[in-house]
């Protein structure tokens, strides 16, 4: 049987980490979890082990100490996967803006249709976010517009942060070579798929702003996104030696 993992990075999540874990626990298809979670001081890791002792063969976590930042939760989380053998990969966060229903849908894009990265995308079919501030919408539609323009790159939702990766694409990517650790990290990923060689396909979804719990955007992470593209235009993407 095909093994799926779904990596889900965790800082102060206590509100939401119980339902989204039983979320995709409630999937068919035998989807595994593994929590990283940065030191959440609002006991978001004690909450996944109490869970660990009804799931252990599924439910996994990773605790750090501070925040380490997004790139470098799933770069960990990608290294772990492939130690433990797992075929499909799965990025989605905690707060329930990505729908746990939607992971049936990525994992067919690849499995069935032929992708070897599957997106799931706010912005291939119009604008596909609730709840959003106007502004917020702009800033990130425009974002993917500013990275398919630099990088000559047509992807649409290139920040998407709701990605199946196939085992081969994170085995042929040179892992340690990914330089953005906050959202840039979302392009980076997707840019040195294309690269690379491999098929992406846009899943349309629906984003619904987190109900519980507080975002964790900050300028800083669209100023490392914009830096980081300019640079990118200009580096060299190899596979993995």
């Amino acid at each position: 049987m095909e093994k799926k993992l779904v990596i889900i990075p965790t800082y102060n999540e206590k509100e939401n980490i119980r339902e989204i874990i039983a979320a995709v626990f409630s999937l068919p298809g035998n989807f595994h979890v593994l929590i990283i979670d940065d030191g959440s001081p609002d006991g978001t890791a004690a909450i996944v082990k109490e869970l660990q002792a009804s799931a252990p063969e599924k439910l996994h976590l990773i605790e750090r100490s501070g925040k380490l930042g997004l790139g470098t939760a799933y770069l960990k989380g990608f290294e772990w996967a492939l130690e433990k053998g797992y075929d499909y990969v799965f990025e989605m966060d905690a707060d329930f803006s990505h729908n746990p229903q939607d992971l049936l849908r990525l994992y067919d894009a690849c499995a069935k249709q032929g992708a070897d990265m599957a997106v799931g995308s706010r912005y291939c079919n119009g604008v596909s976010v609730i709840d959003w501030p106007m502004s917020r919408i702009v800033m990130s539609y425009f974002a993917s517009a500013y990275v398919r323009s630099v990088l000559q790159f047509h992807v649409y939702d290139t920040t998407a942060g709701f990605v199946c990766y196939t085992r081969k694409v994170l085995e042929t990517m040179n892992l340690d070579a990914v330089k953005m650790k906050g959202y840039g990290f979302q392009i980076e990923m997707k840019y040195t798929a294309k690269k690379l060689g491999f098929q992406i396909k846009e899943v349309p979804i629906v984003f619904t702003n987190r109900q519980k719990g507080t975002s964790k955007m900050s300028s800083g992470i669209f100023g490392e996104a914009f830096w980081g593209v300019l640079s990118l235009r200009f580096r060299k993407i190899r596979p993995k030696a």
